[in-house]
C-alpha cells in the first residue's frame, strides 16, 4: 500500500539530522518513505502506513499551528508514538505541558517522563527507577526547584551514597565537604543549568539548598523540604531506611536509581531494590519505571542501554562469580576451587519487580 502526505513546512525538522527521525518512522513501522517535491510517499503494510499518515498528520497540524520541535525533541516524541499505537503525536506533545523551572522552560518527552512529573505532583513519596540518561536526576531538581521558587518548600536537600563507581581512588585532600563534592557534581550540575550560578551560590551558602552525602542524613528530620536521594541503588538497606526515615511535615521526597548500574561491594544488597520489595502496595508511595525508550541523551545511548539488557537477560541466569576462599561464608554453601585457590559458585540473576 501507498500514500502520499503534504509536508509543507518543517521539513527539515521531520527528517532531523542525517535523516534520523524519518528512519526512525521508517524503521519503527517498517514502511519505506521517499520524498518528492513537498510530498513524502510512504509505502508498507496497510496497517503501518496508517499509522505513519496519522503521525505525519499530526505533525503538519502541530506545525501549522506554530509549534516549534527543538532539537531532540521531535526523535524523542517518535520513539514513544512507533512503539506504543495507543498514543498519537498530538496527544503527547500537548499533554507534556512546557514548565517553567527557574531559567529552563521543559516539557516531558516521553510518557514516563510525564508520569514522574505527575506522581511527584501528587504523592509525597516517589521512586524513579530506570536506566542512565532517562532524565529522573534531572527532573527531580526541576520539581525541586520549582517548589522553592513558588514558596511551597523552604529548601531543597540533595543528597546521594559516596560510592565510588569500581575504582580506588584512595586519599582526597581537602576538607571534608571538598572531599565528597566529587561525588555530588551531577546534582551541582543540574542546579547550575536550572538557576543562575549567583543564585544558587547564594541558596548554598545560606543552605536554602544543601548538597550532602547520604552518611549527613542520620538524625535528622526534614520539614518544609524537598528531598532527592540520587543513585540510590549504591545506598544499602540501613541507609535506605534511615533516610527514608527522615521525611518530616510538608515535605516531599524523590529517590532515584539505576538497578543496572549497582557500585556496592560483593555481597551487599542495595537498598533499592530492598526498598522495591518492602514498600510495593505501601499508599502514598508511586513507582515510576523507565526504559531505554525514555533515553533523552544521545540516540546511542538508548542503543547501549538496550544491548546491555539483551546480554543480561541471556548471561543473567547461571553465571559465575570469582571470589576468594576467604570471602565466602557459611551461607554460600559448597564451593568448587581451581587451581589458583579460588571458588566458583552459581548464582541466580535478581529481578527487579516492575513498578
Amino acid at each position: 500500500m501507498k500514500a502520499n502526505v503534504l509536508i509543507s513546512r518543517g521539513v527539515e525538522s521531520l527528517f532531523g539530522t542525517r535523516d534520523e527521525n524519518i528512519r526512525l518512522i521508517e524503521n519503527g513501522l517498517s514502511v519505506h518513505t521517499q520524498l518528492v517535491d513537498n510530498t513524502l510517499e510512504i509505502e508498507g503494510e496497510p496497517g503501518n502506513v496508517g499509522r505513519a499518515e496519522s503521525i505525519l498528520e499530526d505533525y503538519n497540524a502541530l506545525v501549522r499551528e506554530g509549534h516549534l520541535f527543538n532539537n531532540g525533541d521531535l526523535n524523542s516524541y517518535l520513539r514513544v508514538v512507533t512503539l506504543d499505537p495507543e498514543v498519537s503525536l498530538r496527544a503527547l506533545v500537548e499533554s507534556g505541558k512546557q514548565r517553567n523551572f527557574g531559567k529552563k522552560m521543559l516539557a516531558p518527552k516521553s510518557i514516563n517522563q510525564r508520569r514522574y512529573l505527575e506522581a511527584i505532583e501528587r504523592n509525597d513519596l516517589v521512586f524513579g527507577v530506570g536506566p542512565a540518561g532517562t532524565g529522573k536526576t534531572y527532573l527531580a531538581v526541576a520539581m525541586g526547584i520549582s517548589a522553592l521558587l513558588n514558596k511551597k518548600v523552604s529548601r531543597i536537600i540533595l543528597t546521594r551514597p559516596a560510592v565510588e563507581a569500581g575504582e580506588r581512588l584512595g586519599f582526597l585532600p581537602g576538607t571534608l565537604q571538598e572531599k565528597v563534592d566529587p561525588y555530588l557534581r551531577p546534582l551541582y550540575d543540574a542546579l547550575y543549568d536550572m538557576l543562575e550560578s549567583d543564585r544558587v551560590e547564594k541558596l548554598l551558602e545560606r543552605n536554602v539548598i544543601e548538597v550532602a552525602p547520604i552518611a549527613f542524613m542520620r538524625g535528622r528530620t526534614l520539614n518544609d523540604s524537598f528531598i532527592i536521594l540520587d543513585e540510590a541503588q549504591n545506598s544499602t538497606p540501613e541507609q535506605m531506611k534511615m533516610v527514608l526515615t527522615r521525611q518530616g511535615f510538608n515535605s516531599k521526597m524523590v529517590v532515584n536509581g539505576d538497578v543496572t548500574q549497582i557500585d556496592l561491594p560483593n555481597g551487599r544488597r542495595s537498598g533499592l531494590l530492598d526498598a522495591i520489595d518492602v514498600l510495593k502496595g505501601v499508599e502514598g508511595i508511586s513507582f515510576v519505571q523507565f526504559d531505554e525508550r525514555d533515553v533523552v541523551r544521545h540516540t546511542l545511548v538508548q542503543r547501549i542501554v538496550k544491548a546491555y539488557e539483551r546480554y543480561n537477560e541471556t548471561m543473567g541466569v547461571g553465571r559465575q562469580l570469582t571470589l576468594k576462599l576467604s570471602d565466602l561464608g557459611a551461607e554460600n554453601g559448597e564451593a568448587k576451587t581451581n587451581g589458583n585457590g579460588e571458588a566458583k559458585i552459581e548464582i541466580l540473576s535478581e529481578t527487579v519487580p516492575q513498578a
